[in-house]
């Protein structure tokens, strides 16, 4: 199941940015950042992604997650 984006407004920032870290963890191979700086312009890349629709957060019920993905790589029919 997506969340909408407006239900990710609601969340406190810091629930949401830490989300989004985390998706943006497991996108680099080397799994870090120059610097907080780098980290930050990403954060807000994504935020900005997020609201254009190009990544969507999905619920996965069975497992109880929740994750950020690419839009194409969601379960058709989730959205």
């Amino acid at each position: 199941m997506l969340v909408p984006y407006d239900a990710l407004l609601q969340l406190p920032n810091d629930t949401l940015d830490n989300l989004i870290r985390e998706y943006l963890l497991t996108q680099v191979e080397d799994g870090g950042f120059d610097s907080l700086g780098d980290m930050s312009a990403a954060v807000a890349q994504c935020r900005a992604a997020l609201k254009r629709g190009e990544l969507v957060v999905e619920y996965a019920e069975e497992q109880e997650s929740i994750a950020i993905r690419q839009r194409q790589h969601t379960a058709p029919g989730t959205y």
